[in-house]
């Protein structure tokens, strides 16, 4: 039986390149699952590679149709923004292990979905200062820069892994993104080879 192992963290931790490292290394057998959102795609996003974009009516559809396994809202500066994970047949544990990219509540939900010990959690963690560079760094590169909007998640992301709620979920294990990539990436390895045996 395969598990679900869920990168998660505070916006510019690094998830994403950490998510994709791990994919194209190779080094640990991990299926990719890519989740939902109604958001804009960003510049140089692509569907079906970071997420799937979907409108607002496809997403009230799949919610109608009892398709979605877990769903988080966010009240941006644009307006709300959903993401969720659907059961599409992506998720087969018979057949492997899952590398998805999540949040403490994704976490909680998927665990209650697959049951406890089939879902693991990968919690990210880096400095504010490296958060917000990263995050400036994003921003200066979009066509039209989302200053406010990059503000409002970094605040929000301060209280949605407070350390209160990572213990609530029972996350106790991080990975520290403040160093050097390499060593982060593996050590992640090691972790998901040990998880798997």
């Amino acid at each position: 039986m395969g598990k679900i192992f869920e990168i998660m963290g505070r916006s510019s931790c690094g998830k994403d390149t950490i998510y994709k490292h791990l994919l194209e290394r190779g080094n640990v057998p991990l299926n990719k699952v890519i989740i939902y959102t109604t958001r804009p795609m960003r510049e140089k996003e692509k569907d079906g590679v970071q997420y799937y974009f979907c409108s607002i009516e496809r997403y009230e559809s799949l919610k109608a149709d009892r398709k979605i396994i877990e769903e988080r809202t966010y009240n941006t500066m644009y307006g709300p923004w959903h993401y969720f994970t659907v059961d599409d047949g992506q998720i087969d544990l018979s057949k492997g292990n899952y590398l998805i990219i999540g949040t403490v509540e994704m976490y909680v939900s998927m665990r209650d979905y697959f049951g406890e010990g089939n879902v693991v959690p990968l919690m990210i963690s880096a400095t504010d200062g490296a958060i917000m560079q990263r995050a400036m760094k994003r921003e200066l590169k979009q066509e039209e820069p989302k200053y406010d909007e990059m503000c409002r998640r970094f605040l929000a992301d301060k209280a949605d892994y407070a350390d209160e709620k990572l213990e609530a979920a029972g996350i106790t294990r991080t990975f520290d993104n403040n160093g050097e990539l390499e060593d982060c990436i593996k050590e992640i390895e090691k972790f998901i080879l040990e998880e798997t045996k």
